[in-house]
């Protein structure tokens, strides 16, 4: 499987039979001239995860490809003009030689009773990778490879080494992380290789390097 990171929480994955990329959103850069996609999938609604000025333009270059949305995100994508399909926990889909199963529902608490929004997470072809959203889910097959949050309004350090021991990957790779620093990237990349399960490694990726995990 190759990936490659676009910044925050836009990644792209290459099956071999599939190209996948979830949330492009506005924090990330170099999405816009990608082509062959086979799906374009987004967990949530929030700007960071789908940039809806962006969006028109990698829909036309690709496009065959489905737009796969959470709930939430439907009038974003209403607006804009754009066919999709809304995803549903517990959908089990099929792109191109891809199986891709929507996993979690719910956006991650961001502060106490304040309303959350809808999530889902994708797990591709029954755990090579797991894109959770903003969320801690944990899906019932083991995951390959992790898109590992890493700093958000909703995350502190300790959740996110949480959710990587609960999870246990073979490969975590840091993921949401554009609300920091450079430095602070480094730092907290740190206390995930000090404090990782035992089996798992993790691998932060240069934005828009191609990398065979």
């Amino acid at each position: 499987m190759q990936i490659v990171h676009y910044g925050h929480s836009c990644v792209l994955i290459d099956t071999g039979s599939a190209r996948l990329l979830f949330d492009p959103g506005m924090f990330s850069t170099g999405f816009e001239s990608i082509e062959g996609l086979d799906a374009i999938l987004l967990t949530h609604q929030h700007v960071d995860h789908v940039d809806a000025d962006r969006l028109p333009a990698l829909l036309a270059a690709n496009a065959d490809a489905e737009l796969i949305v959470d709930s939430g995100t439907v009038a974003t994508v209403e607006k804009i003009g754009a066919r999709h399909i809304v995803a549903t926990p517990g959908d089990q889909l099929r792109i191109a030689g891809a199986t891709v199963e929507v996993v979690g529902g719910e956006h991650a608490t961001i502060y106490g009773d304040l309303p959350g929004v809808p999530n889902v997470g994708y797990l591709v072809d029954e755990g090579a990778f797991l894109h959770p959203g903003d969320s801690f889910v944990v899906p019932e097959h083991d995951v390959d490879v992790l898109g590992l949050p890493t700093a958000a309004p909703w995350l502190k350090l300790s959740e996110a080494i949480d959710y990587l021991h609960a999870v246990s990957p073979r490969l975590a790779v840091p993921i949401h992380e554009a609300v920091l620093t450079e430095q602070a990237v480094n730092l907290t990349v740190g206390w995930f290789e000090r404090t990782k399960p035992a089996g798992s490694d993790i691998r932060p990726l240069p934005r828009g390097q191609s990398a065979e995990l």
